[in-house]
């Protein structure tokens, strides 16, 4: 390709390129893997009473860690062990796995925002001290980008409005319907789960453009 154009066109390209990326903003994007948020009374159901769980390592939102812990989840046609909890605790029990996941568990996971449950399949969790039975609480998150509040109003962003964000790379896509979570707490990433990460070639770490147009 490089052999059939002058310098002068290169270098036309390659600025062109450019300044058409650099006026949309960029997010990080990260990869969430299929795992598990705990209410207090299940944690201490599945881990014993009083059970505080034990952080493994900080996730890239304020407060938010992978813990040491681990449940296997129990669907109606098989179980996924080693499935990672997420601290710190909720109010709710929310399980987060990917439609490939649902294949193996016999469970069909409705793409949801965190905290939607209306509607959602249950399954049953199992740790070392018990085991609990969810009715409703298993989902595939809805891909979102969490942003801090004056980066949205920055923006003319709203939060839960819906965004589009383009990746590069060997599968370059534009993801559509991107759900915008904005809070003070928040700092800019977004999340994709692992079936869309695997379709579009996607790491941990890789950068996305929002599309502001």
């Amino acid at each position: 390709m490089l052999d059939n154009l002058d310098l002068k066109e290169i270098v036309h390209r390659v600025k062109e390129k450019l300044s058409s990326m650099n006026k949309y903003p960029e997010v990080i994007i990260n990869v969430s893997a299929r795992h598990v948020h705990l209410s207090r009374e299940h944690l201490e159901i599945l881990f014993g009473k009083n059970y505080k769980l034990t952080p493994l390592r900080e996730l890239m939102q304020p407060g938010e860690f992978a813990a040491k812990e681990t449940v296997i989840i129990v669907g109606p046609k098989g179980i996924i062990q080693n499935v990672r909890v997420l601290g710190p605790v909720r109010k709710k029990t929310q399980v987060e796995i990917s439609k490939t996941d649902g294949f193996t568990l016999g469970i069909e996971p409705v793409v949801r925002d965190s905290g939607n449950h209306e509607g959602s399949s249950g399954c049953v969790l199992v740790g070392p001290a018990g085991g609990v039975k969810i009715e409703e609480g298993v989902i595939a998150a809805m891909r979102h980008v969490h942003m801090p509040t004056e980066f949205a109003k920055k923006y003319g962003i709203k939060d839960r409005s819906f965004l589009k964000v383009l990746v590069e790379g060997e599968r370059k896509v534009i993801f559509d319907k991107v759900l915008a979570r904005v809070s003070d707490n928040f700092v800019l990433e977004m999340h994709v789960d692992t079936d869309e990460a695997n379709a579009a070639g996607i790491r941990s770490g890789d950068k996305g453009f929002l599309i502001l147009d």
